[in-house]
């Protein structure tokens, strides 16, 4: 049944689509880029279709390069996890997981203490690259942790939080604060869909447009030394309620106006659909749904 399918050349294939480039498949397989071109094209001759367009500056999936590759992946990755159940010892208990720096070290990291003590076979590695991670092209991150207008119909998708955007102080700067002369931290949220989380829609929504012309702004491009700044007391935050939630728990800093805040959007845990049944990735989502039910948004 199976005699006739070129199995090593849909191997080699696969490394290259999810690399995306000739020579870094052949650095993961141990071959050389000739070996890889040449099964890509067996591979090719046998399918009667193009899987890659090349040129000078590299090569890119065909529609039916991506389609097969989709496939191939997806079947690749169910015979690696069947063959792992013969060997469970062998078998990885490192959970993947991709999300932003802000994410992780404002809320997720507090938090992993609970799910080890629950889970002490397992460990969570936390990848908090800049760029987007694809899920169903890189197959060495489990699950993500992303905020989102609209659903990924590509992927399974799990609600955790909506987002809000309010104003936020430690409490000796709120007491002491002057109005004709506030101190705001000023930062770029980088907020999917057309929605403009600042200082001057913010402002405008609580009817203190007067004060962008007197506030002294301090500007930082990151999360984490924006939220830091705000409890040392150096300013006014317009923060996330996610993010600053451990820290308004803690006392470190108050909502200011909480009758005033911006939509964000929804943050959900994403995986490749199928992927949410396997037991550890089951457990995890599990732990982040508890998790953020009893996280308290101000």
């Amino acid at each position: 049944m199976f005699s006739t399918l070129p199995l090593n050349a849909l191997r080699t294939f696969e490394a290259a689509a999810r690399l995306g480039s000739f020579k870094a498949a052949a650095e993961e397989l141990s071959v050389t880029p000739a070996a890889i071109s040449h099964q890509v094209k067996t591979l090719e001759a046998w399918l009667g279709a193009m899987l890659f367009d090349r040129s000078g500056q590299g090569v890119k999936l065909t529609e039916d390069g991506e389609r097969l590759y989709r496939q191939s992946h997806q079947a690749l990755l169910d015979i690696r996890r069947s063959l792992e159940h013969f060997s469970p010892e062998a078998a990885s208990h490192t959970l993947t997981l991709t999300t932003t720096p802000a994410l992780a070290s404002a809320w997720l990291i507090p938090r992993l203490g609970g799910f080890y003590r629950a889970f002490p076979s397992f460990s969570v590695r936390i990848d908090t690259r800049i760029e987007l991670v694809d899920l169903l092209r890189d197959s060495s991150v489990d699950l993500g942790i992303r905020t989102v207008r609209r659903d990924d119909p590509t992927l399974f998708s799990e609600d955790l939080m909506d987002e809000r955007f309010g104003v936020y102080g430690a409490p000796g700067l709120l007491a002491a604060l002057d109005e004709d002369r506030v101190e705001l931290i000023d930062l770029r949220w980088d907020i999917p869909g057309a929605v403009s989380i600042n200082w001057p829609s913010w402002c405008e929504a609580a009817g203190c447009a007067g004060w962008l012309k007197t506030a002294r702004m301090r500007e930082f491009d990151d999360e984490h030394y924006a939220l830091n700044a705000a409890v040392a007391g150096h300013g006014l935050v317009l923060a996330s309620n996610v993010l600053v939630a451990d820290s308004v728990t803690r006392g470190e800093l108050l909502p200011f106006r909480p009758d005033v805040s911006l939509a964000g959007p929804r943050y959900v845990a994403v995986c490749v659909p199928g992927r949410e049944r396997d037991p550890q990735i089951k457990a995890f989502l599990a732990w982040l749904t508890e998790e953020a039910a009893a996280t308290p948004l101000n």
